[in-house]
């Protein structure tokens, strides 16, 4: 837990501009190819339905955070008090006061963990005043902390290991994509009878006089980002500011180069997609790839702590979601009607080999560009892997040693291999993106964006309740605060996560035949 000092604090607008890079990634990559497969009218309303229940667990975690910090500052009143008693001190006139108001009988009463701060009966306007004062979201608290406060040991267990399920798919997405990209673009063998409009297999050369096919290619340079930038686990590096920054700028510039190059050929070349209305086989993809592209709740904390002005955040937020999903609704429309041919990785479409609109340009610039745009996914997610995977060996430490537990040696050599290790040997067994990117989503990604926050709040009203009482209002409470929103989060996700196991698992029999055929 850090409280930001007033030099890092930063507008309501930049830290909204923060949540919109930070949600806007690469699962939006992975949009246009399962919306095509979805069809365009399934495809618009999960997006927007999606949308529109991931914004209302964003308040949720909003709520638990103003509760969390109420608690934080209770427990320091709490210990101050038992210092000054220790002591033997005497309290002033106005400290007295103070105590009356928030409904303290005396000192003796006042040190059990269940006695309220504020009785439900208090109704001085100074009591009011000063008890908003708890309710605020000053100090960086992040899920794992409030995990710690409002769930028994049993429940932190489970919040670790989801979290730490979800950032193992998080790295083998990163390396698949990282890995499968620079394949794609290395690779300049082409068979005499490929189209634009083929995918070339995988057991096809990658270059024409070396006896290496294009899955060994992609296994090597798998094997190389590893070997490259997993060391870095082993340390500890932040991501820095100027860091940030041009990362933003490369994401802004490379979706606006996208949308304008497929709007440029729905023009000139007409609607070169023809995707269904819907189809229920591409749920299960479409499901986990709107919720990969939806999360932003595990870093939260992070860039809503540092807001100067909070007053108006969960407006300026519900904003920030409309806009995404009309940029996801964008991108995925002139995607999937701009190309006949979709990969899993958007980028690719925009290949120089002529995979987009089955034409090559001898324009330099739009060659650069093209290359930009294939390459775009190595560039942002390079930077992005040695974080996620230090994230996910601090968690993996947090979920089996205690906190009292001395890391020796052997510890610190351990927890890093864990943390790279299982997503190399995932990424090497596949590189089908749709699927990694649909069961990360539908099942660890589910429960840390519906199901985590649902009970975090859940319990977080009840422990407010009962420590500080109910007669003080947490102001940034959800406006969905009804527990009929709270069943219906979690019916949704249950539900979702049963309807795309079903599909999986008829989608894996189906294949079976097929082989067996």
């Amino acid at each position: 837990m850090t409280e930001p000092n007033s030099g890092d604090q930063y507008s309501t607008w930049v830290g909204l501009i923060y949540v919109f890079n930070l949600i806007v990634g690469t699962g939006a990559l992975t949009l246009p190819a399962v919306f095509s497969r979805a069809g365009w009218a399934l495809g618009l309303s999960v997006i927007l339905i999606l949308a529109f229940i991931s914004f209302i667990t964003v308040t949720f975690v909003i709520e638990v955070m103003a509760s969390a910090n109420a608690i934080v500052t209770w427990r320091h009143i709490q210990h101050r008090k038992r210092v000054s008693l220790s002591q033997d001190l005497c309290f002033t006139e106005s400290e007295s006061e103070m105590h009356q108001c928030l409904g303290e009988p005396g000192l003796s009463n006042s040190d059990s963990e269940d006695t309220p701060l504020v009785t439900p009966f208090s109704t001085s306007p100074d009591c009011t005043d000063m008890t908003y004062r708890y309710y605020v979201i000053r100090d960086k608290i992040e899920m794992g902390q409030m995990a710690r406060i409002f769930f028994n040991k049993f429940g932190t267990t489970l919040f670790y290991l989801c979290f730490t399920i979800y950032l193992y798919g998080d790295l083998s997405i990163y390396g698949a994509a990282v890995a499968k990209t620079l394949a794609d673009v290395a690779c300049t063998y082409q068979p005499a009878n490929f189209t634009c409009n083929d995918t070339i297999p995988d057991t096809e050369l990658c270059w024409e006089y070396f006896a290496l096919d294009r899955q060994e290619a992609y296994r090597m340079f798998l094997t190389t980002f590893v070997l490259l930038l997993g060391p870095f686990v082993f340390f500890n590096i932040q991501k820095t500011k100027y860091l940030q920054l041009l990362t933003s700028a490369m994401r802004w510039l490379a979706f606006t180069i996208m949308i304008a190059y497929a709007v440029k050929n729905l023009f000139i070349h007409g609607a070169q997609g023809n995707p269904p209305a819907a189809n229920i086989i591409g749920i299960p993809s479409l499901f986990g790839a709107c919720i990969y592209s939806f999360m932003c709740h595990h870093s939260l904390p992070a860039l809503v702590a540092p807001i100067a002005n909070k007053s108006t955040l969960t407006r300026f937020l519900a904003l920030d979601y409309f806009l995404i999903a009309f940029f996801y609704l964008l991108l995925a429309l002139t995607g999937a009607f701009a190309f006949e041919h979709l990969d899993d990785l958007y980028t690719l479409d925009f290949s120089p080999r002529g995979s987009g609109d089955c034409s090559k340009s001898n324009n330099i610039f739009i060659i650069l560009i093209e290359y930009f745009l294939a390459l775009f996914p190595v560039f942002t997610l390079s930077t992005s892997f040695p974080i996620i995977a230090i994230t996910l060996r601090n968690n993996l430490q947090s979920l089996f040693l205690s906190e009292d537990t001395s890391y020796s040696c052997l510890y610190k050599l351990v927890f890093p291999i864990l943390a790279v290790l299982p997503p190399y040997f995932i990424a090497m067994s596949t590189k089908d993106l749709a699927i990694l990117v649909g069961i990360t989503g539908s099942y660890a990604g589910a429960g840390i964006q519906y199901l985590i926050p649902t009970f975090l709040v859940y319990y977080a009203r009840q422990k407010t309740n009962k420590v500080i009482g109910l007669g003080v209002v947490n102001k940034f409470a959800s406006p969905f605060s009804s527990n009929c929103w709270l069943i219906f989060v979690i019916v949704w996700s249950v539900a979702c996560m049963i309807l795309v196991s079903v599909n999986f698992v008829q989608i894996h029999l189906k294949s079976v035949e097929v082989n067996l055929e």
